[in-house]
């Protein structure tokens, strides 16, 4: 473990409004401190309920040594459980996606209902209680067809989140769409690099001209680096939203959660090379493919950006110190038809191009930040969501350290059924 003094030096050391010391990105040992005190304590989006569609569907994802899966049971709910067998600890689905009737372990063949209760234990002794040997049940909480789950024995309240994005996002109905395509990448860099650099568009300019093509850099509508023109669009847009009733204005996440409508340059309503529709057939009830963005960020490990006629949520996970698994999912109505209504490689050209671009600069922050050379510096007025978010990752890593959480124990609870 840790030296905790070691650590609060460390967060002593740091200054509001600049990137964090060199050990928070490079040491192993704040790698796992961040496992714990962060990735085993925090809500972490996972993946769109579309993706489970029928009872059996599952997925897994791995945080850290631990490995989820998140399933839809029988009854059509969705479940989270740790992927690890209460015989002798093997895991027990070892694809990332599947589906499957019965949960069966590959070691000793023992045998799990959908809804985690044990149903048979071979070669175990006459007395032997099934019951007490359900899978491990993790918190899932669905969010507008997001699916969300916490490893911690008591989750942090996720209710502000909620309520306050749920009047953005359900115009675009995300529950009511299907995976038109998803891409896994593994970045090399500190998963807070990756999450900074997707916190601003500074960058943007010198690196992003496929992105830039329709997205406007601009995160607020009153941004004051905004040009003339920019203002008279987000007016002109504003007061479209206003009449479609759909809310614009910045939601408030405080240093947890951003979530705002946001307009394309004129003439450009999707992310596509041309700004032209992605897909033809919008999201739920929608009539104008000219809607905007709405971007959604929550910490610590998702952003997405929900349009007028497809959604893309990005997921990361860290892997190492220095490296980080990002999952982008591309989502259409659960209706469209490909080569009808998309083209898979025009939905996904212009954030496939990004992605890559951002790969490249992560990794190119890394090799800087673990240099002699490398010292704290100061973030730009448009970079203010990295302030927001390096503050919360201080308090929450000061709140480990303070036992605020009750040093908060991965989640025990045990499913019998």
């Amino acid at each position: 473990m840790i030296d905790p003094t070691r650590v609060r030096a460390a967060l002593a050391e740091r200054q509001d409004n600049f990137s964090l010391p060199q050990p928070f990105y490079t040491d192993e040992a704040f790698h796992r401190l961040d496992l714990d005190a962060v990735f085993n304590d925090e809500w972490l989006f996972a993946c769109n309920s579309c993706e489970l569609r029928e009872p059996g569907d599952y997925l897994t994802l791995e945080i850290g040594a631990t490995s989820v899966l998140v399933l839809r049971d029988m009854d059509g709910e969705i479940r989270a459980f740790f992927n690890t067998c209460r015989h002798r600890g093997s895991r027990i689905c070892l694809e990332e996606k599947g589906h499957a009737h019965r949960l069966t372990c590959p070691y000793h063949q023992w045998v799990y209902d959908l809804d985690g209760a044990l149903l048979h234990a071979r070669q175990m002794p006459a007395g032997f209680e099934r019951e007490g040997y359900g899978l491990r049940a993790v918190h899932v909480e669905i969010v507008c067809g997001m699916v969300y789950i916490c490893l911690a024995a008591t989750p942090p309240d996720i209710t502000r989140f909620r309520d306050a994005v749920t009047p953005y996002l359900a115009p675009h109905q995300p529950w009511r769409t299907k995976v038109a395509a998803s891409v896994t990448m593994i970045e090399e860099a500190n998963w807070k690099l990756v999450i900074e650099n997707n916190r601003e568009c500074y960058h943007c300019a010198a690196n992003h001209p496929e992105l830039l093509a329709t997205l406007v850099e601009f995160a607020l509508p009153d941004d004051p680096a905004g040009s003339r023109d920019f203002r008279l669009l987000m007016e002109a847009q504003a007061a479209k939203w206003d009449r479609h009733g759909l809310p614009h204005l910045p939601a408030d996440g405080g240093d947890e959660f951003r979530c705002i409508r946001l307009p394309f340059h004129r003439g450009a309503v999707s992310f596509t090379p041309d700004g032209s529709p992605a897909c033809g057939k919008l999201l739920g009830e929608l009539t104008d493919p000219d809607l905007g963005s709405v971007r959604m960020f929550r910490v610590p490990n998702n952003w997405n950006h929900f349009l007028a006629d497809h959604i893309i949520h990005f997921r990361i996970l860290p892997l190492s110190a220095t490296r980080t698994v990002l999952r982008t999912t591309w989502l259409v109505h659960e209706d469209a038809v490909e080569g009808v209504d998309y083209d898979v490689d025009t939905l996904t050209s212009v954030w496939n191009a990004t992605n890559a671009q951002d790969a490249r600069l992560a990794a190119n922050n890394q090799l800087g930040v673990g240099s002699l050379g490398y010292a704290p510096g100061p973030y730009a007025p448009s970079e203010f969501m990295l302030r927001n978010f390096t503050n919360w990752y201080a308090r929450k890593l000061a709140s480990h350290l303070d036992g605020a959480h009750g040093q908060r124990s991965i989640a025990l609870k045990v499913s019998n059924g």
